[in-house]
């Protein structure tokens, strides 16, 4: 089996996780000792759900039962080395964390960060000497996104104490994690007003998978998105928004995401079996799709593809 979710109620301790990522080793859906995987962290834009402010209909139920959806991350996991990597240093930092480190029983190595809006990187203050205290976390950046950091306060103080140290990535230049796996950063267009934008490819042995969260429309982007899903096995895709009706009051061109009903149109002609690979992910609060349960949500799966879920994890 490829991949699975972890459907834990957000609300249950970290024990029942462990119990429930033991009964899956147990029947053979996770090789544990063998098989790198990415686990989803969250799925929400850089806002997450509730998102501040918002009393409409889309936010005014988590309000008021306390249900939450955390900030886009994925992790990668190495089981046989025991390390993990986060993707994004999101608000909900703290608790992505810990699901790496108390739930998947794995030592953080490194951050990677795609860009420099606020939800995929000011998680990075939880390591400065006010919570966590760190000792030279890995932070891997591209050229202008560590001109940001180091030119900048607060972040800068990171670097000055010795939080953090920055190190250097490059566009389509692969990086080895470990033995059996590897990550590429790859540029994409989008609103880059303090840095470039990045996506990643995470490659084993056996699978590969490419995480896109944040990208302008697809037609502005150099490389073919079908051709690049054709050649992977797994891609996390923008799904910001579902349509463009979702927020009246917006200028959208401003904020000019690939809409998920446009993605599934350009790529509604591959079979089934390619469509299957994608994921969509980093919904904003008022997307309807953010609602695993959603008709939006079912009508997403009804056309062959997928909306991501914190919890999932796709073996590499």
């Amino acid at each position: 089996m490829a991949d699975f979710v972890l459907d834990v109620p957000k609300k249950n301790s970290n024990q029942a996780m462990k119990k429930l990522i033991l009964s899956l080793i147990l029947f053979g859906f996770l090789k544990s000792e063998n098989s790198p995987y990415v686990v989803v962290l969250g799925i929400a834009q850089d806002g997450g759900l509730p998102h501040a402010g918002c009393v409409q209909k889309c936010c005014k139920n988590s309000w008021s039962t306390g249900e939450n959806e955390k900030v886009s991350s994925i992790g990668v996991i190495d089981p046989k080395t025991g390390q993990s990597w986060l993707i994004d240093a999101t608000p909900d930092f703290a608790n992505q964390l810990n699901i790496l480190e108390n739930v998947h029983n794995t030592k953080l190595s490194g951050i990677f960060l795609t860009h420099a809006h606020i939800g995929h990187y000011i998680g990075l203050l939880q390591l400065g000497r006010e919570v966590m205290g760190a000792k030279n976390m890995p932070v891997y950046a591209m050229p202008k996104m560590q001109t940001f950091l180091k030119n900048n306060s607060p972040w800068n103080q990171l670097l000055s104490i010795g939080n953090i140290k920055i190190l250097s990535i490059q566009d389509s230049k692969e990086i080895k994690l470990t033995r059996n796996l590897y990550i590429e950063p790859f540029l994409v267009p989008h609103r880059d007003e303090f840095s470039e934008t990045v996506g990643y490819r995470i490659v084993s042995q056996n699978r590969s998978l490419v995480y896109i969260p944040d990208i302008d429309k697809w037609s502005k982007w150099d490389q073919d998105i079908f051709k690049v899903v054709l050649h992977t096995d797994y891609a996390l895709l923008d799904g910001t928004f579902y349509s463009p009706d979702e927020i009246p009051h917006r200028d959208m061109s401003e904020i000019p995401h690939p809409f998920i009903i446009e993605t599934m149109d350009l790529l509604n002609d591959m079979n089934s079996k390619n469509r299957k690979k994608i994921y969509f992910i980093h919904f904003n609060h008022s997307n309807p799709a953010i609602k695993h349960s959603s008709s939006t949500s079912n009508i997403i799966r009804s056309k062959r593809f997928n909306v991501a879920k914190e919890g999932l994890i796709l073996t590499l």
